[in-house]
């Protein structure tokens, strides 16, 4: 299958399994969680590595940067958050009110906040200018683990082993939710902010309209599998993405739903391809697959 995207960087973090991989704020650097207890920051243009965390218990499951990529916050399955002074490479503070493995952090948009969800079924918000060490607020909606956070300027959207999205309106103080019918593994709003892009357990990937709750879309051809995988759109929300069970990344059209690539190189296949991020201005992503992270950066015409 023809594709406009190169993988022109494969990383070997030497961290054991890749947990998530994340982009900062202006896509210069990029975050990595690992298995080993470990968080690392990197140039993945260049695959340098900039500097290792080292402070957590036990695997790091999430890690994300501030919005000024002055601090990096991450969690793990010793329960409990760190933020990070990203240049001096120490703990800042250490958050631990989570009673379950922490799965998934993001900073607000201000990142004066921090989201967090955990499988004790609950998300917790932590305002980090504040001298507590408790949460501002613990939403208990959830029946089961919380797979993924995500933020916007006035939202924070859930996903849950419930088979439920919930999407908290701060403005307003109101709660919507979208049942789906099956675990679901992470949610995530597209770049205009109007759909969420929802994986779900049973191999499908799901767009639905934030505003009214209508399925717009199904991106089928993945397996089902017991791996908690990731999906998102690409920048110009032309793409919808997704890891797979097979170590390929898998890109459908969002408008007509069809395949349209099916992103790998030779080692691929020999591990799961688990969590995704896209670049915040330009069509190109990275990719965690087993110890290493591929980044794919799209062909430019001359």
């Amino acid at each position: 299958m023809n594709s406009d995207y190169n993988c022109t960087a494969r990383i070997y973090c030497n961290q054991g399994a890749i947990r998530a991989v994340r982009f900062s704020e202006d896509g210069a650097y990029c975050i990595t969680s690992g298995s080993n207890k470990k968080v690392k920051l990197w140039n993945p243009y260049k695959s340098i590595l900039l500097k290792t965390y080292a402070g957590h218990g036990n695997e790091v499951m999430d890690a994300c940067s501030s919005c000024d990529q002055s601090q990096i916050a991450s969690c793990s399955v010793d329960k409990s958050i760190i933020i990070w002074d990203v240049i001096a490479g120490t703990p800042v503070r250490r958050l631990r009110c989570h009673t379950g493995i922490v799965t998934t952090v993001r900073f607000n948009e201000l990142s004066t906040m921090i989201v967090s969800g955990s499988q004790d079924n609950s998300v917790m918000l932590w305002d980090i200018r504040a001298k507590t060490l408790t949460p501002v607020q613990v939403l208990a909606d959830a029946k089961d683990s919380v797979s993924s956070v995500r933020i916007s300027d006035h939202e924070i959207l859930t996903a849950s082993y419930d088979s439920k999205v919930r999407r908290y309106d701060i403005r307003e103080g109101r709660l919507v939710t979208d049942c789906m019918g099956e675990i679901i593994t992470c949610a995530s709003f597209t770049k205009d902010n109007r759909c969420i892009v929802v994986s779900c357990a049973d191999g499908t990937v799901k767009l639905i309209d934030k505003d009214t709750g209508e399925l717009l879309g199904e991106y089928e051809g993945l397996t089902k599998n017991d791996y908690c995988i990731e999906s998102t759109v690409n920048y110009d929300d032309k793409l919808v993405l997704s890891g797979s069970a097979d170590g390929r990344v898998w890109a459908w059209d969002l408008i007509s739903r069809q395949v349209v690539m099916h992103l790998f190189d030779d080692k691929s296949s020999k591990h799961p391809t688990i969590s995704l991020s896209t670049h915040p201005t330009k069509n190109s992503f990275l990719a965690a697959n087993g110890s290493d992270i591929l980044l794919w950066e799209k062909q430019e015409l001359a």
